[in-house]
């Protein structure tokens, strides 16, 4: 089990996930080019708001099936619900404590370009 944060701490999800963050990726969307987050993904149901959940702020572009969240206090883009598949939640990886984004080398990239 692990905790997500924003900055400010208004915003915090209980993430379900057993060992080391497996599957990490990048999107080169142009939203997800524009925030340069490294992301991992959980099953719906393996993923929950636990604490402000009144402080996020939904963003939806094109389609609208993505819903892309953000802390409306801090500005930071804490997850969203996949396009590609719904059933899933993406989460900015840096908003998990003791995790050293700048340990991961070699993260591959999603062509969501092409979507």
């Amino acid at each position: 089990m692990r905790i997500l944060k924003c900055h400010c701490g208004k915003v915090e999800a209980e993430i379900n996930i057993q060992g080391d963050l497996k599957k990490t990726l990048r999107c080169n969307c142009s939203l997800c080019k524009r925030r340069g987050s490294i992301m991992s993904m959980v099953e719906n149901k393996n993923f929950k708001i636990i604490k402000g959940n009144d402080y996020l702020k939904l963003y939806q572009f094109y389609t609208k099936v993505a819903k892309h969240y953000f802390c409306k206090n801090c500005g930071i883009y804490t997850h969203h619900r996949s396009y590609t598949n719904p059933e899933n939640y993406e989460f900015n990886v840096a908003c998990i404590d003791n995790v050293d984004t700048f340990e991961y080398k070699d993260i591959p990239v999603f062509d969501g370009e092409k979507l």
